[in-house]
């Protein structure tokens, strides 16, 4: 692959149980217009965790997976390094990400994780 001047990040853990999504609702939230973001320290140093969800409101199936693919990549590609360790996020996606471009995306969601307006 072409080296684009990014360092590339490994790739956070990924939230898989609905129990790990429901313990990050107690967390931090942090609102946005392309995004919902929800935060919780879990008081370790252990990997971060990352998942994604989005609602039915938003659309049908294939609307969903295309905001959840975008933002999946976005994370993959740019936020990955400002994640920080023994912090879980989840990203609750909204209709305007499959409408923004995807360095906005990007730059919007390694400003959320690291937590500045």
């Amino acid at each position: 692959m072409p080296d684009t001047g990014k360092k590339e990040f490994p790739s956070p853990l990924r939230l898989r149980k609905r129990a790990e999504f429901l313990a990050v609702r107690r967390g931090e939230k942090r609102r946005g217009r392309l995004f919902l973001m929800e935060v919780l320290d879990r008081g370790n140093d252990d990997a971060p965790r990352v998942g994604f969800t989005v609602t039915k409101k938003v659309g049908n199936a294939v609307v969903r997976n295309r905001i959840r693919r975008r933002l999946k990549e976005a994370v993959r590609v740019h936020a990955a390094g400002d994640m920080t360790p023994g912090k879980d996020y989840v990203i609750v996606g909204r209709e305007d990400v499959l409408t923004v471009p995807f360095e906005q995306l990007a730059a919007e969601l390694s400003r959320r994780i690291r937590g500045t307006r």
